[in-house]
């Protein structure tokens, strides 16, 4: 945390551990993946007790990491693709830090350059940290922004890119979807294309099924916003040995129990809560926090007829997810060149979104690296779906990384998933947030609602911390501090257009 513009977010006052209570309170968090867990976190660390029920044999929800063995018999490590660990997720890595205070289960990429179909690439190496020179340093240096397009943009239209305010700003642009944004304020389309993808496709969505209001934001966070830089982390090994087993290890030693492989059917109300789980168990509890993805959520929350009330109930059944979208992974005998880099963002190559050369930062595969020669090399595909995804997908492999299509496929593994959830124009007022009509129910995740700048993983976190905080509140426990990046764009002047464009605007 090295922005000094962050913000705190106090914690709620209270008794410092449950053992001042005359009953130590029991909640069950619904879901292991990083909302739950952070919840878990969050609630066992101040003495409350905790059960975890999630479905997957594996913790970490869409982050989470398994072993497979491949047709020769060679166990590998797999998941469901990368993910970057940003340095502005101050409380992703407050949650990180309970396995290993330094973080050394986290390997710094120090550049992820992008490409086009044309060829022309962009890179995140050696800008700038402070705001609004990264962006412009960025703008200058790319292939895909000359000086008329900057002279052509419309300034006042632009201003909510570095005017953001939450929930401020999705009140103003939730209505409409980044595409026509984009548009409106004449960015020009090689870095549409090239730049701003990049972040609807971290929604799993096309520009033109993403809101703008999300696309403000993510400016916001990641350029704009915080002085943390572009500049990520990623797991050093497989991400159940690098981060779930360890912080599964530290939450038993506080008491927490696990069930994995089980399901929850049915919450009901009453003096305390009863939670019904698919071996037939029933767990009491004086709290839930609800951390599932979206048809999860959908289903106990359907099959629990008097859960909340039938607004709260209408708001999660109208939850939709995003599209589908593709992991590919594929172990070659042969290795990619060694100036790869460990990955590449790409812009109008359809189906491909991005490839990882994962031994450049995995330790399982820089062991297959080791064994072999070869090398383990991931594809995604966002938004996409359909049987031929796959060969496009190499396809696209062999034109950029032409050394793979001398290499023979050792292994395979596809894995198709649409439940994400989905962040398209107008959902934003009608998405829950993380407190729900019963007072000692709360809900977290990556699709909940919270009026703070953050996002993917790093909203999974501080929902799942700000749940376990209302419950401690509500128990008469102490709570966590929090942070975030700046809540509002950090040029005044730059707001002050913002906000007279806002009062020019005609009214309705």
């Amino acid at each position: 945390m090295t922005d000094p513009r962050r913000v705190t977010l106090t914690a709620p006052p209270g008794a410092a551990n449950a053992a001042a209570l005359t009953t130590t309170p029991r909640v069950v968090v619904v879901g292991g993946g990083i909302a739950g867990l952070a919840a878990a976190t969050g609630l066992a660390e101040r003495g409350v007790g905790v059960d975890v029920v999630e479905r997957e044999p594996q913790l970490g929800g869409r982050v989470g990491g398994w072993t497979e063995t491949l047709d020769d018999g060679t166990p590998v490590a797999m998941n469901r693709g990368f993910h970057a660990f940003f340095r502005q997720y101050y409380n992703l890595r407050k949650l990180l830090g309970r396995i290993d205070p330094t973080l050394s289960m986290l390997t710094p990429v120090d550049d992820y350059p992008l490409v086009d179909a044309h060829g022309r690439r962009d890179t995140f190496r050696g800008l700038p940290r402070t705001p609004p020179f990264n962006a412009l340093a960025f703008a200058v240096r790319s292939p895909t922004f000359r000086l008329r397009d900057l002279v052509r943009l419309n300034a006042r239209a632009a201003a909510p890119l570095a005017a953001v305010s939450v929930p401020g700003t999705y009140h103003r642009l939730d209505h409409v979807d980044a595409e026509t944004f984009l548009r409106a304020i004449n960015f020009p389309e090689a870095a549409r294309h090239l730049a701003f993808e990049v972040f609807s496709r971290s929604f799993f969505a096309r520009p033109a099924e993403l809101s703008a209001a999300e696309l403000a934001t993510m400016f916001h966070i990641y350029f704009l916003g915080s002085s943390e830089g572009l500049v990520f982390d990623v797991a050093a090994a497989n991400f159940d040995v690098a981060l779930w087993n360890p912080l599964r290890a530290y939450l038993e030693t506080r008491g927490v129990r696990f069930r994995t492989g089980v399901a929850v059917t049915e919450v009901r109300e009453g003096t305390r809560f009863e939670v019904r789980c698919s071996t037939g168990a029933t767990l009491h509890a004086d709290g839930v926090v609800l951390a599932t993805d979206v048809t999860a959520l959908q289903r106990i929350v359907g099959n629990s007829g008097n859960l909340g009330d039938q607004a709260w109930r209408d708001r999660i059944a109208a939850l939709c997810t995003a599209p589908p979208f593709v992991v590919q992974r594929l172990w070659l005998d042969r290795p990619v060149n060694p100036d790869r880099a460990p990955f590449l963002g790409t812009g109008g190559l359809p189906p491909l979104d991005n490839v990882s050369v994962l031994e450049r930062y995995e330790r399982e595969a820089a062991d297959w690296r080791v064994r072999t020669g070869g090398s383990v090399v991931e594809l995604h595909a966002y938004a996409a779906a359909g049987p031929e995804v796959t060969e496009q997908l190499v396809k696209r492999l062999h034109e950029l990384y032409p050394e793979t299509a001398r290499a023979r496929v050792v292994g395979e593994r596809v894995l198709c998933h649409d439940d994400c959830p989905r962040f398209a124009p107008g959902d934003f007022a009608g998405r829950p947030g993380v407190t729900t009509p019963h007072e000692a129910l709360m809900l977290a995740g990556d699709g909940i609602r919270i009026d703070l700048p953050v996002a993917l993983m790093e909203r999974a976190a501080t929902t799942g911390w700000a749940a376990a905080n209302r419950l401690l509140a509500r128990f008469g426990i102490m709570g966590h501090t929090l942070h975030t990046v700046p809540m509002r764009g950090r040029s005044a002047v730059l707001r002050r257009l913002s906000e007279r464009r806002i009062r020019d605007e005609p009214a309705g």
